[in-house]
């Protein structure tokens, strides 16, 4: 089984889901505002994947920070920054073994897919 790490009200979250069913990959869905972020977990996803990779700069929530809460980004601050506002990462996270997917393009889709029929 495979856990989406997102929100449930996010578009690309929901159609992960319903691509997942549609694949017959069974699938949970875990979300950061109900579910909360673990900081170990958090931590692990930053060992395997760079911070700039997983910190969403576009959305709502980046642009209601501070200027100051942007200035000087690294791992430390991003890291400090997505504990309190889960909502700071990119969506959906999706932990296949010693990779993630982050997002939901064609390149995840296709990791994903290997990753669940793969592990059968």
């Amino acid at each position: 089984m495979i856990t989406i790490y997102g929100l449930r009200n996010c578009d690309v979250c929901r159609k992960a889901m319903k691509w997942l069913a549609a694949e017959g990959i069974e699938a949970t869905m875990h979300d950061f505002r109900k579910d909360g972020l673990d900081e170990l977990l958090l931590a692990q996803w930053l060992d395997i994947c760079d911070w700039e990779i997983l910190l969403n700069r576009r959305g709502t929530t980046w642009r209601k920070l501070g200027d100051q809460q942007k200035v000087d980004m690294d791992r430390s601050k991003a890291e400090s920054l997505i504990l309190v506002n889960p909502s700071l990462l990119k969506r959906p996270v999706i932990p296949l073994g010693n990779k993630i997917a982050v997002g939901f393009k064609e390149a995840e889709q296709k990791a994903v897919r290997q990753f669940a029929f793969n592990k059968a």
